[in-house]
C-alpha cells in the first residue's frame, strides 16, 4: 500500500532492527521521513521502545504506531509516547492515505 502512495520502503523485523537502519540512513545522508511500527513484535523490541530510542537520537523523527491492540495505552494517547499518530489494524488503504496526509509534509506522498 505505501509503495502504491508513491513511497519508497524499507522493512525492518523489530525494533532493534529499525534503529539500526534508521540510524545509518541518517549517518549516510539519507534520512527516512517517516517511521511506521508496529506496538508489540512478538519476540522482539516492539514500537513503545523502538520509538523512545529514536527519540534521544532524533527528536524530530515522525512516527507512527500500528497495533490491532486497540487496549493499549498507547493508542489512547499516542502522542504522549512520542508518536505523531496511530492507525488501528486492520486498515483500510484509504485510512493509510488519510493518516500519511496528516502526518507527511504534502511532497512526501502522492
Amino acid at each position: 500500500m505505501l509503495e502504491r502512495l508513491g513511497l519508497k520502503v524499507t522493512a525492518t523485523t523489530n525494533g532493534a532492527d529499525l534503529i539500526r537502519e534508521f540510524m545509518r540512513a541518517r549517518d549516510a545522508g539519507s534520512p527516512y521521513d517517516l517511521v511506521i511500527t508496529d506496538l508489540t513484535v512478538p519476540g522482539g523490541m516492539g514500537g513503545r521502545d523502538a520509538i523512545a530510542i529514536l527519540r534521544k537520537a532524533a527528536p524530530g523523527v515522525r512516527a507512527i504506531v500500528s497495533s490491532g491492540f486497540s487496549s493499549d495505552p498507547v493508542l489512547a494517547d499516542c502522542t504522549a509516547w512520542g508518536f505523531a499518530a496511530a492507525l488501528l489494524k486492520p486498515y483500510t488503504y484509504a485510512q493509510l492515505e488519510q493518516i500519511l496526509a496528516a502526518v507527511l509534509p504534502e511532497s512526501s506522498c502522492t
